[in-house]
């Protein structure tokens, strides 16, 4: 299957794959074609359908691959205790080189709403939240539940709280903190949002392309779920290609994938990739290793980077250390200004990878940005500041030919024309 939405976006699936997220018709599917195809079936009994999510595998495609059947077991344990629950359907997609959010939202908002209805379901919950910045997705949302109608959802109401986009509005804390009517910004943590989250009630937030892989398990069971993927990485996820010299692609993979195979069905060819931004800026810089890596969690981890949220940008002219220093300027600028390790950790980061691009920076800069890259992990929060020392930490593990050019002021790439993208490689349309 292979349609393109406009000139802009390529969506695709995997040759030879029957799609589960993607579909090939081009515009938002209807409730009509949605049960057509066999959406919004009878809801079973929710303790088989958990077992079943959790003998499938699923992971949470938000970008920590947190088992789904855990998280839904946590909250479902509070309600047989006899406390109400919330579900959030995180779809507030804060990296700004992903884009398959946005295009469920938009395309496939009867998709994610049965999703959130079997995990509503599943741990008891009477109220759910669609959490989203995107305002046509959150038209979109809208526009289905009033198709669908006030009993569509098993007796499930749900609400649509639309934010201002930002990289931490998306964070779990962040959702329920704005939710519950305050700022889209994260808060610390202990109590996380399945102890204490919307309305003080245990919550579980779950990204939308997470919910919208149960109504397939719900119908086909987790054997079926499992005939795509690896043993540790089932099913199919989404992935945002970008950069390349290519406009950006939104494809539908198996887990497990070669790299090398998905660049090259993305027309990027093998001899001019210099390296990757991964998992949207999270999990940092790859350099050509990405070629030899497959498409999951386990092949990735191993190689000091990560899938992530499934965003892959692709380097070819780009010089690393300015795309480093763009991601750093990135993050200090969308930083909660909330803990002052972050917003003065990234803003020292940035700064020093801004002036090695520019050919400004001594070893001693040098010596800082490494120190910085490990003692500044695991504080704030939330993880952006984890990103930042994901970046900077990458940099200067898999780039250090390109880092030592910097330091001598001989990058060429650098000197003919510096890449300085604000927000790089982002999917500006749908």
């Amino acid at each position: 299957m292979s349609t393109a939405m406009n000139t802009d976006l390529t969506v695709a699936a995997w040759p030879g794959l029957t799609p589960r997220l993607l579909r090939a018709a081009a515009g938002r599917e209807t409730l009509d074609e949605y049960r057509g195809a066999g959406g919004y079936q009878a809801i079973g009994d929710p303790a088989a359908l958990l077992d079943e999510i959790d003998r499938a595998g699923v992971l949470g495609r938000g970008g920590a691959a947190f088992p789904m059947a855990a998280k839904l077991t946590t909250v479902r344990d509070a309600s047989l205790r006899g406390r109400d629950t919330v579900l959030v359907a995180n779809g507030e997609e804060g990296e700004p080189a992903s884009v398959k959010d946005r295009w469920l939202l938009r395309h496939r908002p009867h998709l994610v709403l049965d999703g959130l209805r079997l995990a509503a379901n599943i741990i008891g919950a009477r109220h759910a939240h669609v959490y989203v910045s995107d305002r046509a997705g959150a038209q979109s949302v809208s526009d289905a539940l009033d198709e669908v109608g006030a009993d569509g959802l098993g007796g499930v109401t749900v609400g649509v709280r639309t934010v201002e986009p930002g990289y931490v509005a998306g964070e779990e804390t962040a959702a329920v903190r704005a939710i519950n009517g305050g700022p889209a910004k994260p808060t610390d943590k202990p109590p996380r949002p399945y102890e204490q989250g919307v309305g003080g009630l245990p919550t579980a937030v779950s990204n939308v392309e997470t919910l919208a892989n149960l109504p397939f398990v719900a119908m086909h069971g987790a054997s079926a779920y499992r005939e795509q993927g690896t043993q540790r990485s089932p099913g199919t996820f989404l992935a945002t290609l970008t950069g390349g010299g290519r406009g950006p692609g939104l494809y539908e993979l198996p887990f497990g994938i070669p790299m090398a195979e998905v660049l090259e069905r993305h027309g990027i060819p093998h001899d001019r990739v210099r390296g990757a931004l991964m998992g949207g800026y999270f999990a940092g810089l790859l350099d050509r290793r990405v070629l030899d890596c497959t498409a999951d969690h386990d092949s990735l981890r191993a190689q000091g980077s990560g899938l992530g949220c499934g965003a892959v940008s692709v380097l070819i002219d780009e010089c690393p250390v300015a795309v480093g220093a763009a991601v750093l300027a990135y993050y200090d600028r969308e930083n909660a200004g909330q803990c002052g390790s972050c917003f003065n950790g990234t803003a020292a980061m940035a700064a020093a990878a801004t002036a090695l691009r520019d050919g400004t920076a001594g070893v001693e800069d040098l010596e800082r940005l490494e120190r910085w890259s490990v003692v500044l992990r695991g504080r704030g929060a939330c993880a952006t500041l984890d990103a930042a020392t994901n970046i900077a930490a990458s940099l200067l593990a898999m780039f250090g030919d390109d880092v030592a050019r910097h330091l001598d002021g001989r990058c060429p790439d650098c000197a003919a024309a510096a890449y300085t993208a604000r927000r790089p490689f982002e999917v500006e349309s749908l």
